[in-house]
């Protein structure tokens, strides 16, 4: 019994238009058509990733999971002994798959469907201390480099309560736990990346940011300065995490909350004996990088 992908997640704000712009200039495509929700994905992939609704304020729409077969027969039954009615799609969103709420309240759907295919680059040849796999080719990247997220990697809430999300997400839904840091912040897995969703001490629900893969640390750094050339304010990077050891780089959406870029996060394969770490507060964020911005941290929703 187990999700075996994160789908999409999906946001209410008060201007669609504006959300769109964001991501698009992020590097997603837009995939709308008709409907209510604004659905944008990667360039590269062939299902959203991204649904913004109209709203009044910026909050989580819902998280949207994927199984099949019987995993996605034994999750809904773990739902409903979880105590946790199924409920009917909020007005605008598909019916597909079953609808319920989180502890926290937050709207989960999960899908009778695959994660769409990964998008597989080439590994890159770097040279180092006595080794040089790319000889007689520049390694420079292209200037005018665009953003081209590869694919949704994970999303960050915050919490109220990180011991009863953990909880319900690990026993309901069969995610596992890869790491956490005291009571500040915790990370589980759906599937072989470190983590899928993670979860912030806040003293209410909120949704922080969502993070997306790219090709290298050049791309992430050219891709923040071509956010930066099309005047959305920088969030924090280029930096490295401790915790799932990814390079990483912020960028603020209109709203208060963020997109990441991200590449080369921990990958833990589904036969692996992993035991989770219980880090120390200095490890939560980062190894290095900039300082951590004052509001970085902030649940501007609460």
């Amino acid at each position: 019994m187990a999700v075996r992908s994160l789908l999409h997640y999906a946001l209410e704000v008060p201007d669609q238009s504006l959300g769109q712009r964001y991501y698009q200039d992020f590097g997603l495509v837009d995939e709308s058509g008709r409907g209510a929700a604004v659905r944008l994905r990667p360039a590269r992939q062939s299902r959203e990733s991204v649904q913004l609704y109209e709203g009044p304020r910026k909050r989580l729409h819902h998280l949207c999971f994927g199984a099949t077969g019987e995993d996605f027969a034994r999750t809904r039954e773990a739902v409903r002994r979880s105590g946790g009615p199924e409920i009917d799609p909020p007005r605008g969103a598909s019916g597909e798959g079953f609808w319920f709420r989180d502890p926290d309240g937050n709207l989960v759907n999960v899908r009778e469907e695959s994660a769409p295919g990964a998008p597989t680059d080439p590994p890159p040849p770097l040279n180092g201390p006595g080794y040089a796999p790319r000889q007689a080719v520049r390694g420079a990247p292209e200037r005018g480099l665009k953003p081209a997220p590869r694919r949704l990697g994970h999303v960050l809430l915050f919490t109220s309560d990180i011991a009863r999300q953990v909880d319900f997400y690990t026993r309901v839904l069969g995610l596992k736990l890869s790491d956490r840091s005291q009571e500040i912040i915790a990370f589980m897995r759906c599937t072989t990346d470190h983590h899928n969703l993670a979860l912030l001490a806040s003293t209410a629900p909120g949704f922080h940011h969502a993070s997306f893969e790219v090709g290298g640390v050049d791309e992430i750094a050219l891709s923040a300065a071509a956010m930066a050339d099309r005047g959305w304010q920088p969030g924090w990077g280029l930096g490295r995490h401790v915790i799932g050891s990814n390079f990483f780089y912020y960028i603020r959406d209109p709203w208060g909350s963020f997109a990441e870029y991200f590449y080369d996060l921990d990958h833990i394969p589904e036969s692996c004996a992993w035991e989770p770490r219980n880090f120390p507060p200095e490890d939560a964020l980062y190894v290095w990088g900039p300082p951590v911005p004052a509001d970085f941290a902030e649940n501007k929703e609460a």
